[in-house]
């Protein structure tokens, strides 16, 4: 990776953030109130190892068992890694909220506002969907604390009653304004790595007996219902899932990037660190839980809905591990603050430039608080209408969630694409060098891999309440994407557009001044 200009080009004179959002065409509406550090533990937060780590457990407990959990954590994060690279060398060109589809318009050459389109709403509700599932099992995870607490009997309607209070609490921090949302973030990255601190350490040394090692890393458990030769490997893949979800919404430093100070250098970093911590604390944080199991069938079905609080408790006592419970409880708090925050950026883009229904209300600014107050409680309503089959079916809110990952994933990997097939890209400040190439395309092979291995069937038999949903939910939304496309939106829209005039302001790699940026179109033509 590297941060400096190539050999033999002559650095150019700085130029400001606010000056190289006006070369990308927009005026400063947002307040620049973010530290990098702070970009960081945006996407830290969202990707809340604390958080999807904790609630989706149970997935590689069924397929895959410890091995899925603990190594194949590690190989998902691997990959993981690549995508964030090949991401954040785009994002320090392009530092702006729209960020991926705003990307795969830039880069593209020929039919600019088609990719912008499709990307854009993969981006918004894949965006929509991981703030549903992370406040959602927030709800879930607070449901388990109040009942190893207070003795509060877990039930649908009082899991969705918690999920209501969670996320509006959400939409209301968000619309007190970035300085908040910037301390609560900020916050939240330290209460995730002392919290993971704890939590390994409290399981590392009360128990009177751990699992033994080869069986933490080696130990694989089937029990998705196939018994097909090669059954026990497909289990794993299936139970990478685990993983896979838990790191999402790392492009939330690349919507927060009209906010962040040195945002071309500094939400690149955000995005890639926010991934390798990650990738290092969760792998601490769920060999401690793995190998601290006291009795893997007993707290596989839990009356608690949470495999993993029945892992605590029955690994140091009660009120030791309701106490460890909380610490998670109050994580998924933070990372479903963090998760509103991006949505509402990439919303806010999104109407900006004429996307969405109703795009003159939702890109509004509020002049007190400088956030898109609007965007804020859209978000947060769009994800409770997908939470809320959750009280009859929760099958039925698995399949409108399920876009998160392959939705998100397939926005993520576009614009990277869609970069290695610009031969004139011109990389930013943050750029991987030599590296750009492979480290692409291992990223494109990847998502291509897992948008295959996510719609495969999780168990059998296949039935109603079995049946993964995962390719309906990608059907539906490429679907209505394209009819409306077809319908209305070619007629229409146009792609990212300008709301200032771009000034010839040097290419912060080149020096050369610059034609009118690709991929955009003033608002008045």
């Amino acid at each position: 990776m590297s941060s400096t200009i190539e050999d033999g080009v002559t650095p150019p004179s700085p130029v400001t953030d606010e000056e190289r959002l006006a070369q990308l065409g927009y005026k400063q509406e947002l307040r620049r109130k973010l530290s990098g550090f702070s970009n960081f533990a945006v996407s830290f937060s969202i990707i809340s190892i604390l958080a999807g780590a904790i609630t989706s457990y149970g997935i590689a407990m069924t397929a895959g068992g410890p091995l899925a959990i603990t190594l194949g954590w590690l190989f998902v994060g691997v990959m993981v890694i690549f995508v964030a690279l090949a991401m954040a060398e785009i994002c320090s060109v392009y530092p702006t909220a729209g960020a991926l589809y705003w990307w795969a318009a830039a880069l593209t050459k020929r039919n600019k506002a088609v990719w912008a389109w499709f990307v854009g709403w993969f981006n918004f509700l894949g965006e929509v969907a991981v703030t549903a599932a992370i406040d959602f099992g927030a709800a879930i995870t607070t449901s388990a604390f109040l009942s190893l607490a207070f003795d509060l009997e877990v039930t649908a309607g009082r899991t969705f009653l918690i999920f209501l209070v969670i996320i509006a609490a959400h939409g209301l921090l968000n619309t007190f304004g970035v300085n908040l949302v910037r301390l609560l973030s900020d916050i939240s990255a330290w209460w995730h790595l002392a919290g993971v601190a704890v939590i390994v350490g409290a399981l590392a040394i009360v128990p009177d007996q751990h699992k033994p090692i080869s069986e933490v890393f080696l130990e694989v458990r089937n029990e998705t219902g196939f018994t097909f030769a090669g059954a026990a490997g497909y289990a794993v893949l299936i139970g990478l899932l685990m993983a896979q979800y838990t790191y999402t919404g790392y492009d939330a430093s690349a919507h927060v990037a009209e906010e962040t100070h040195d945002a071309a250098r500094s939400a690149p970093r955000g995005i890639v660190m926010s991934v390798v911590v990650s990738v290092l604390a969760g792998f601490v944080l769920l060999f401690a839980i793995t190998w601290s199991i006291q009795d893997y069938d007993a707290e596989r079905t839990t009356a608690l809905g949470l495999p993993p609080a029945q892992i605590f408790i029955d690994a140091v006592g009660h009120d030791l591990g309701t106490f460890l419970l909380f610490i998670c409880v109050v994580a998924q708090f933070f990372c479903g603050m963090a998760s509103v925050t991006a949505n509402s950026r990439m919303a806010y883009a999104f109407s900006r430039d004429g996307a969405l229904p109703g795009s003159r209300i939702w890109k509004r600014v509020n002049p007190r608080t400088g956030t898109p107050t609007n965007s804020i409680w859209l978000c947060v309503t769009c994800s409770t209408l997908l939470v809320l089959p959750s009280l009859w079916n929760t099958t039925a809110y698995l399949a409108a969630t399920s876009i998160a990952v392959i939705g998100l994933y397939i926005a993520y990997v576009a614009p990277v694409f869609l970069r290695r097939r610009a031969s004139d890209f011109r990389v930013g400040p943050w750029n991987l060098g030599r590296w750009s190439a492979p480290v692409g395309w291992i990223a494109v092979v990847w998502v291509a891999v897992i948008c295959v291995l996510f719609v495969l069937p999780t168990s059998s038999p296949v039935t109603a309440s079995t049946f993964n949903y995962t390719i309906v939910a990608v059907g539906v939304v490429l679907g209505g994407a394209w009819l409306w496309w077809v319908l209305s939106a070619r007629r229409w829209f146009t792609g990212p557009r300008h709301n200032v005039p771009a000034p010839a302001i040097p290419h912060p790699s080149t020096g050369a001044e610059p034609a009118t940026q690709p991929g955009v179109e003033s608002a008045a033509e």
